[in-house]
């Protein structure tokens, strides 16, 4: 009787929270995160662009030649910033090189068509001492 008077008085207590509810929000949400972060990878090693370079020679004043591989999706298209350096790690040469769609069967491809080889011709402001690919990326 007692507890029915308080109840009146002051209202009846919340129900507890179903815990098997808060279970399956959490469940949910670390369920979408995981998929999100998968997503995020097959994404970005789709795009994924490296180089290395090979070698590269002046072959006359105020010019370069930089011989370097690129691995990428044969599908896609990327470019390179090709850099030539002098003796005081200046740049003294810079040129962006775009890297097209390749197969299979391309006679610079290796790896099924995904590392191709390239050489760039650079002009030169100074005599280099160094060349190489600064950087490569993935263009949509």
């Amino acid at each position: 009787m007692q507890n029915d008077s308080l109840a009146q008085r002051y209202g009846r207590p919340r129900r507890a929270f179903a815990l098997g509810r808060v279970r399956w929000w959490i469940i949910g949400v670390l369920g979408l995160a995981v998929a999100v972060a998968a997503g995020l990878a097959i994404y970005q090693a789709g795009t994924r662009v490296t180089s290395k370079d090979v070698s590269f020679a002046f072959p006359e004043k105020g010019v370069a030649t930089v011989d370097f591989s690129v691995t990428k999706r044969p599908s896609a298209t990327a470019e390179c910033a090709v850099q030539v350096l002098n003796e005081r790690f200046a740049v003294v040469g810079w040129k962006i090189v775009r890297i097209g769609p390749n197969s299979a069967d391309d006679p610079h491809a290796t790896a099924n068509g995904t590392t191709t080889n390239h050489r760039a011709t650079l002009r030169t402001v100074q005599d280099g001492v160094n060349g190489g690919v600064h950087s490569c990326w993935a263009v949509r």
